[in-house]
């Protein structure tokens, strides 16, 4: 079941509590208003929307909330209930038959674990089985990216398009020169665009977009873990063989993580 997922909100929000706690530290209150540019805003914002509905089909656009909504929200996989779940399996298997195993996918939720069960069941070859469960898996995985494209390529504008308008109040301030009033709402426009494509760019798509591949590689994980006890149970393997077997993607997860916690402390450390 997924959940709210907390953290993306509270990574944004401390972003944005950084910049104004930068603000106010050297300005105070009041230094919040040179902050506010509706000329930036209607650049960056309309520029970056009109540079996506220029990329990306109709079909494609209307992702977008639901693509944005995966990022707020997140699943816990627990792989230990998921091997017992493939014991269980392969115990009765052994016991009473494949046939057997339709009858307690009732209690099963998972679909992707009832369609690979039913499968073989129906005596599929466990090569046929594998192939049409990493067919899924691969149509899974290209439907997400495509999602994905949409903010990643956001990230990708949002910057160029803050550095089209400081080109812009370059332009206007050199174009007035001789009247010094124009100078600095000119270059508010030209600076301010530049800090509001960076900020979208690196507080809010680019991070939501790491977000959700690495939601995805964790997905495929899964996926690829149920393909492995689908094919245990089709085979009528030991159960406390394939209990070890599928233990190992675990173990193998839990060390790559550690790696990754290791790796970052070096590089704090450095």
């Amino acid at each position: 079941m997924k959940k709210f997922d907390i953290m993306t909100p509270i990574g944004i929000v401390i972003g944005i509590i950084v910049i104004l706690l930068a603000v106010f530290s050297n300005s105070g209150p009041s230094g919040f208003i040179y902050f506010i540019q509706i000329a930036s805003v209607l650049i960056v914002f309309g520029g970056l929307i009109s540079a996506i509905v220029i990329t990306f089909s109709l079909a494609e656009l209307k992702l977008v909330p639901k693509v944005l909504g995966e990022a707020f929200r997140t699943e816990n996989h627990d792989l230990h209930q998921l091997i017992d779940t493939f014991v269980d399996l392969s115990s009765r298997a052994r016991r009473e038959g494949l046939l057997a195993l339709e009858a307690s996918l009732d209690e099963v939720k998972d679909p992707f674990i009832k369609k690979g069960v039913l499968l073989a069941v129906d005596g599929i070859e466990p090569d046929v089985i594998k192939d049409i469960m990493m067919a899924e898996v691969v149509a899974m995985e290209e439907r997400h990216r495509k999602g994905r494209a949409i903010i990643e390529k956001a990230g990708e504008y949002a910057p160029a398009w803050g550095m089209i308008g400081t080109l812009v109040g370059l332009v206007l301030m050199l174009q007035n020169l001789n009247d010094p009033a124009t100078l600095g709402p000119n270059m508010a426009v030209a600076l301010l665009t530049t800090l509001y494509g960076t900020v979208l760019a690196n507080l809010v798509f680019l991070p939501m977009a790491t977000k959700l591949g690495n939601k995805t590689d964790e997905e495929i994980f899964v996926k690829q873990i149920i393909i492995e006890g689908v094919i245990g149970v089709q085979s009528g393997q030991n159960p406390k063989v394939l209990q070890e077997k599928l233990s190992a993607f675990s173990t193998a997860k839990k060390n790559d993580n550690q790696d990754e916690d290791v790796l970052g402390e070096e590089n704090v450390a450095s």
